[in-house]
């Protein structure tokens, strides 16, 4: 067996110092990670022990709240019930003040009842008196007027007839108003009255090419009526040579219409194969 064989069949660590090394600092890591927990959790209990206390200290606070609230509370029924006591009092005096004048009521009644007992005897008197007064003087002293007011009614309904006819004062109001519809029916009708119109532009197309167009055009404003009017006119190209007439007038709606003018165009069979409306505008 030679050396080299030898060694193969050794089983030897050499690289043990790496791996002891690399022990060592994996246990260092450790411990340092023990002490960061170590550390946060007593934080954790520090932050727990101040919630307590400020948990504490507010129940305290609450607590002396309540009491200086309690004692606001029964210095506040203290005050209601002297106010009450107040208005007990107050109340006594009006029921007994009531008392007085009832008591005071009751007593004229009586000395009414006293003196109506004593009156007719005075009634039955002074008509006795006053006859003996209308006979020596001859004048009535207590009569009324009765009369008196009755003839100055009378003259009254003389002078102011109430009911009397107006007659002539209607006749009067009739002729105004009648006058007052003639005038503004007289001033009606000079308004000059509005007259609907309208502009059209007619395509007229003839035959062929060899149509004239000049003779067209005069044929087409021939035509003519109440409420028409010929105003410019172009030729426009259609294709293969042939050419329409496009020629505008103005119209007045209650006299001339598209149909009357169509027919009437179209009566020149010589010249023109149809008639189509290119625009149609009010004025």
């Amino acid at each position: 067996m030679s050396l080299a064989e030898a060694l193969m069949q050794e089983r030897v660590w050499t690289d043990r110092y790496r791996y002891e090394a690399a022990m060592c600092s994996e246990q260092a890591r450790l411990a340092g990670a023990i002490i960061t927990v170590a550390t946060a959790t007593s934080g954790l209990v520090g932050e727990i022990a101040r919630a307590r206390e400020q948990i504490q200290e507010s129940l305290k606070g609450e607590k002396r709240g309540v009491a200086v609230q309690s004692d606001e509370f029964f210095s506040r029924l203290d005050s209601l019930e002297k106010r009450f006591d107040c208005l007990l009092k107050v109340v006594t005096k009006i029921e007994s003040r009531l008392d007085a004048i009832e008591k005071q009521s009751t007593a004229p009644s009586a000395a009414g009842k006293a003196t109506a007992a004593a009156c007719p005897a005075a009634q039955g008197a002074a008509p006795r008196e006053r006859a003996v007064l209308e006979a020596e003087e001859g004048v009535d002293l207590f009569g009324d007027d009765t009369e008196d007011k009755k003839e100055a009614e009378a003259d009254d309904d003389d002078d102011v007839n109430l009911f009397g006819s107006d007659s002539e004062e209607d006749e009067e109001a009739l002729k105004q108003k009648a006058d007052r519809v003639a005038a503004y029916a007289a001033k009606k009708g000079k308004k000059p009255t509005l007259i609907a119109k309208s502009m059209i532009i007619l395509d007229v197309k003839p035959w062929d090419d060899e149509t004239d167009m000049v003779e067209l055009e005069k044929r087409v404003r021939t035509v003519a009526t109440d409420g028409l009017l010929w105003g410019a006119s172009k030729l426009v190209a259609v294709g293969y040579g042939i050419k329409k007439l496009q020629i505008s007038c103005v119209v007045e709606d209650d006299k001339v219409g598209t149909d009357f003018l169509e027919e009437t165009i179209t009566a020149f069979e010589d010249f023109v194969q149809s008639v189509d409306i290119a625009a149609f505008n009010k004025l």
